[in-house]
């Protein structure tokens, strides 16, 4: 049975019976499922999930935050493993760290995927903002695509960023179009065009000018040179994006013309991110058109 294959009657199953798993770490047995939920959840919905530890974590550069967690699914043939490299969001503040995306990660190695998800510095941390949070993601992807490793398949790894986290990721993307080995982008309540973010006035919005350290109208080439809106991207960009999103507009997922785009009716900004969602399965089957 092929890889693909294998994730087609994996999603069939999460679909039908609940996506639970069973874990040993040492001395410790945890048993768990992430039951589906109504949509439009909270963000402290997703922080209390229960969540496995990672099977790594690996360093990519000097600083404390130059780290990632690298995720193996349990009973795969080493090696076999597709990689999905995961971006946290968090409006690209310090505010919010990897953690909150554990319970993601969790689901995504429970269902057969290898998972590296990065931590960088972000705003508020020195060095982070813009240009070093991307900086920091490129360096942590290519560390990940060039280390001698039998744990997953380094020719098939797809990008996957959530909300500022998906910035990044469709920017990472863009600079890596041509690469046989990265399948795809996809962006997860993704923030597609700064410019744009940066004139709203919730909070998240207002932290990218912080990001910047400017305005659009005080730097119209940063904000060009860091906008996916204005980029070419990869040819496999996919948008996925809750019709009640607050946070990220859901008209950023028709801000780039040649990604695909998929609308989650009355899925919110943090659906994206919860394992017991019709977003997460949307991500599922996304995922299984690109390997």
């Amino acid at each position: 049975m092929s890889y693909k294959t294998r994730v087609v009657v994996l999603l069939f199953v999460v679909q039908i019976v609940t996506l639970c798993t069973r874990s040993a770490i040492g001395a410790e047995t945890a048993n768990f499922c992430y039951l589906p939920t109504e949509q439009n959840v909270a963000y402290a919905d997703v922080i209390e999930l229960p969540v496995q530890r990672p099977s790594k974590i690996l360093e990519y550069g000097d600083n404390a935050l130059q780290f990632g967690e690298l995720w193996l699914p349990k009973n795969q043939h080493p090696g076999a493993s597709p990689l999905v490299v995961l971006i946290h969001g968090g409006c690209w503040l310090n505010t919010y760290n990897i953690n909150h995306t554990h319970a993601l990660s969790t689901a995504l190695a429970h269902v057969g995927y290898a998972v590296w998800s990065i931590e960088y510095r972000r705003t508020g941390d020195d060095g982070g903002g813009w240009p070093g949070s991307l900086r920091d993601i490129e360096k942590a992807i290519s560390y990940i695509m060039n280390i001698k490793s039998a744990d997953f398949d380094a020719t098939n790894v797809a990008l996957v960023g959530h909300s500022a986290g998906g910035h990044l990721a469709l920017l990472a993307g863009s600079s890596l179009t041509d690469t046989p080995s990265i399948k795809g982008v996809i962006g997860l309540a993704a923030i597609t065009d700064v410019t744009k973010y940066a004139r709203g006035n919730n909070s998240c919005q207002t932290a990218t000018s912080k990001f910047f350290d400017a305005m659009p109208s005080d730097a119209p080439n940063t904000y060009k040179l860091a906008n996916p809106a204005q980029k070419k991207n990869h040819h496999n960009t996919i948008l996925i994006h809750g019709s009640k999103d607050n946070i990220v507009p859901i008209a950023h997922s028709s801000y780039l013309p040649s990604a695909s785009s998929v609308t989650i009716t009355g899925a919110g900004h943090f659906d994206m991110i919860h394992p017991g969602t019709e977003s997460f399965q949307a991500l599922l089957r996304q995922l299984a058109t690109l390997f």
